[in-house]
């Protein structure tokens, strides 16, 4: 079977191969690249993203620096996806992130494991597995979510959370291990934080 293969269906595989190290290589340059451009060359970056992203939408910003295993090489954003600081993407095999979807400072997400069976790691054997988070979540700062997680639409996962299993759609989720803490509901409709109301004519949503 092709080593590029290896990447993507979960088999283990030798991460230092020559063939692979050398793609990598290209990739990780342009990411280099990347997190040497200025505030000022927003345009620039965007331009970086599209030429370094499996896909990428219109009105996605990351802001520098910037991680990734692979350069996002195979990352998959939706439109109008932002991230702040120090966004880390272990894409040694697929990401996907949906529309509006926004991640605070310090986030990580890995698709690539390493076996428990010392034997193994010692030889250095890895496998992966892709991470899918849907439209318009917010993921937290410092949150970490590990290989073959999915995260359904609209979900907010809270600061500092470890997400080791499938979180669905229309909740907030907390903690580690990363749980369910309520469906967003009436209330998240009526105040945005606290006690603080949305004031809906100001902000001209319905």
């Amino acid at each position: 079977m092709d080593i590029f293969e290896k990447l993507h269906n979960g088999d283990l595989y030798l991460p230092g191969d020559e063939r692979l190290m050398e793609v990598q290589t290209q990739c990780l340059e342009r990411l280099y690249d990347y997190n040497q451009t200025r505030p000022s060359e927003g345009e620039k970056r965007e331009a970086m993203l599209k030429a370094m992203f499996a896909e990428i939408g219109e009105g996605c910003y990351i802001e520098p620096p910037f991680h990734s295993n692979w350069g996002g090489h195979h990352v998959h954003f939706g439109k109008c996806v932002y991230a702040n600081f120090n966004l880390t993407l272990v894409d040694d095999s697929h990401i996907y992130v949906g529309d509006y979807t926004m991640f605070g400072p310090n986030v990580t997400i890995s698709t690539a494991g390493h076996p428990i069976l010392p034997e193994l790691r010692e030889l250095v054997y890895q496998y992966n597995a892709p991470v899918h988070i849907g439209r318009n979540c917010w993921i937290g700062a410092g949150a970490i979510i590990i290989p073959g997680v999915s995260i359904g639409d609209n979900t907010v996962i809270g600061a500092g959370s470890i997400v080791t299993k499938d979180i669905p759609a229309n909740v907030v989720a907390v903690g580690n291990p990363c749980k369910v803490l309520r469906e967003i509901n009436a209330h998240d409709k009526e105040y945005y934080f606290k006690t603080r109301k949305i004031d809906r004519q100001a902000l001209d949503i319905k």
